[in-house]
């Protein structure tokens, strides 16, 4: 046996974030603008009492109606998420209970951003292709909207709110076939940690007192101790050196090539960044998903949601091989090959 994605689905939160309403907000940024820098139109953002997990069992409820699989076949739960809803219990625990799983899944949380679906993915082959599991469900959920300063421009503009459903399970393999899922390749470089971050609010620093106050940047960015950090320029720069050296070895390990790969999935982080990726790892525009107009940069949740709706628009088809890479937050890294069934 070896494990393959079955199904897939996502929930976004109802509430809608326009570039017009951001435009209004921030009067030198036009709709526009905001559109043509971050390839982005709209974001959806999670109501004051709803959490990463509301957002979670939502995606999973939804693949469930699919008739892809049902709550008591599951027998392993991962729950990607960098918003949980307690520092303790772990969330997937309350996911479980609120999914109406069997007592004998295994349930965990993980706390990793973009790259979260592909390190999901190795966890989930990991457990069914050593026999611990057969029917693995993946959950990516972020809220990092409540991170987010109101006035600060440099995130707002590009992060939204939503969540992911994923089965993998074990399925029958021909000898000498090649894996559905897989070969990887993993990366991390704590030093830049400091670079996306939120800095209080854990226990190396604890929530800021009420003197904490927000501040304004060089640029006119707003944010406080316990919001969002992110510098763009690095961030950019780390992505450009370490995404298509990644490609690069998981094309060797499997011992092919970009012509053979049929479609180019990446973590959307924005259109600027995923166009220069492109143009580097010299991928032809129909070979390219971008997928992210109608919800912003969701984190952990960007790939697959950008799966389901190529799936949704006929643009996967059984047999076709998929090149998979996820970067970000952490600084953190893995790519991987699919093959779409």
């Amino acid at each position: 046996m070896q494990s393959a994605i079955t199904a897939l689905d996502y929930y976004l939160p109802p509430t809608v974030v326009p570039n017009s309403r951001l435009a209004e907000e921030f009067p030198d940024w036009t709709v526009d603008k905001i559109e043509a820098k971050t390839g982005i139109a709209q974001r959806h953002i999670s109501a004051p009492d709803e959490c990463s997990s509301d957002l979670a069992v939502r995606a999973a409820q939804k693949l469930f109606a699919s008739g892809s699989c049902r709550p008591e076949e599951v027998d392993f739960l991962l729950l990607c998420t960098q918003s949980p809803d307690y520092f303790l219990p772990t969330t997937a625990c309350l996911v479980q209970q609120r999914l109406e799983l069997s007592r004998k899944t295994g349930a965990l949380d993980f706390n990793l951003g973009c790259s979260g679906f592909v390190y999901g993915l190795g966890l989930a082959k990991g457990l069914i292709e050593t026999g611990q599991a057969r029917k693995v469900l993946l959950l990516t959920a972020e809220t990092y909207s409540k991170f987010i300063n109101p006035a600060d421009r440099s995130v707002r503009t590009i992060f939204g709110d939503g969540a992911a459903a994923t089965l993998i399970e074990a399925v029958p393999s021909a000898e000498g076939s090649a894996p559905f899922i897989g070969p990887f390749d993993f990366g991390t470089d704590g030093r830049g940690g400091c670079n996306l971050m939120v800095p209080t609010g854990g226990m190396r620093r604890r929530r800021a007192n009420d003197q904490a106050q927000p501040a304004a940047d060089a640029q006119g960015n707003v944010r406080g101790p316990e919001d969002l950090y992110m510098n763009g320029p690095e961030i950019f720069n780390f992505t450009l050196e370490a995404v298509p050296q990644s490609i690069r070895n998981v094309l060797a390990a499997a011992q092919t090539s970009m012509d053979q790969v049929d479609l180019c999935v990446l973590h959307q982080a924005n259109q600027y960044m995923l166009e220069h990726l492109r143009r580097k790892l010299g991928v032809s525009e129909d070979k390219f998903l971008i997928s992210m107009k109608h919800c912003g940069n969701t984190v952990s949740s960007t790939i697959p949601i950008a799966l389901k709706n190529a799936s949704d628009a006929g643009r996967l088809r059984s047999g076709q091989q998929l090149l998979l890479s996820g970067f970000g937050v952490g600084y953190s890294w893995a790519s991987a090959l699919v093959q779409w069934r």
